[in-house]
C-alpha cells in the first residue's frame, strides 16, 4: 500500500517538477515598458520546436483587438489565438531561438530567443532582436 501511495505521489508531484523546468505551458505576459500584464500565452511543442499563441487577453477592453499593425497573413487577425512564437529550436545551451517572434501591439515580427530564468524557473525571458538592438520581457508562469 505504501508503495502505491509513493508511486502516485511521484507521478503527481514529479510531473509538476518536470513541467516547472520547461518553457512549455501557460505564461502571463508582462510589458517591459509599462509593467502591465496583458495576456496569457500558451507555449507548446511540435516536432521538437516550440510555438506560442495568445490564449487569453487580460484587458477586457482589448478582448476583440486585432493585429492592425502586423504585416502579411497576421494583418488584421484577432490577437486572441494569434501565433507569436513560431518554430523556435533549442540550442545546446538551453535557449530556444527562431526568426518569428511577433509583438502584436507594435506589429513587429523579429528574430527572438526564449529561455527560463536561471534563478527562477517560473520566470521566462523573451527577447526580440532588430539588428544590434534587443528588448527583453519577463513572463510569469501561470499555475496549473
Amino acid at each position: 500500500m505504501n508503495r502505491v501511495i509513493f508511486i502516485l505521489g511521484f507521478l503527481i508531484f514529479g510531473n509538476q517538477a518536470i513541467t516547472a523546468q520547461s518553457v512549455i505551458g501557460k505564461w502571463r505576459t508582462v510589458d517591459d515598458e509599462t509593467g502591465e500584464t496583458k495576456a496569457i500565452v500558451e507555449i507548446f511543442q511540435e516536432e521538437g520546436k516550440i510555438f506560442g499563441k495568445v490564449v487569453e487577453i487580460l484587458n477586457k477592453d482589448r478582448k476583440n483587438a486585432r493585429c492592425t499593425k502586423c504585416d502579411g497573413k497576421l494583418k488584421d487577425q484577432p490577437i486572441l489565438g494569434l501565433p507569436i512564437i513560431d518554430g523556435f529550436s533549442e540550442d545546446e545551451e538551453g535557449f530556444y531561438k527562431g526568426k518569428k517572434l511577433t509583438d502584436p501591439v507594435k506589429g513587429l515580427t523579429v528574430k527572438g530567443k526564449v529561455w527560463l530564468d536561471p534563478e527562477d524557473s517560473d520566470r521566462l525571458k523573451v527577447r526580440g532582436y532588430i539588428a544590434f538592438f534587443y528588448r527583453t520581457q519577463t513572463w510569469l508562469r501561470v499555475s496549473p
